[in-house]
């Protein structure tokens, strides 16, 4: 079975290393939040940090894990079947905008920067499995038997 043709090493590779670079930027703010809190800083900034850095750092943790299963595949450690069937990228958990708005700018800005690499990688996903879809024998046969009978 011949991969699809909208993923490839240089394009995985690339997203794989922008993705380190925003986890490790993601691991810096959010480990800085757990610390004692600072002057002025109320429990409820100290849970919205906390809330959304732990979205943060799940959907972060996604994103690498579905990158580590593209690069497994183009090494040969996976086969397709197995990124198909085991490799989904999971749905994130969406931001909660009353959060946010207790946060600092620029934590805001890396949170939507890490929903935006989500969503780019989301596409990636659900595109190679249409794609798989599309091709796949079962179905074309489901396909014929609905024009068939349909």
């Amino acid at each position: 079975m011949d991969r699809a043709t909208n993923l490839s090493r240089p394009i995985i590779e690339a997203l794989y290393s922008e993705a380190l670079v925003l986890a490790d930027e993601v691991r810096a703010v959010f480990a800085l939040g757990t610390k004692e809190p600072g002057m002025g800083e109320n429990d409820a900034v100290r849970l919205a940090l906390s809330i959304e850095g732990l979205k943060t750092t799940t959907r972060m943790m996604h994103v690498l894990a579905w990158l580590l299963n593209q690069r497994a595949y183009f090494s040969g450690e996976l086969t397709e079947n197995q990124v198909r069937k085991h490799g989904e990228l999971p749905d994130d958990r969406p931001v909660d905008e009353g959060q946010l708005a207790m946060l600092e700018p620029a934590t805001c800005e890396l949170i939507q920067d890490t929903v935006r690499l989500h969503r780019r990688i989301e596409r990636l996903d659900e595109a190679w499995r249409q794609e798989i879809d599309a091709t796949s024998p079962a179905r074309a046969f489901q396909d014929r038997i609905g024009r068939e009978f349909g």
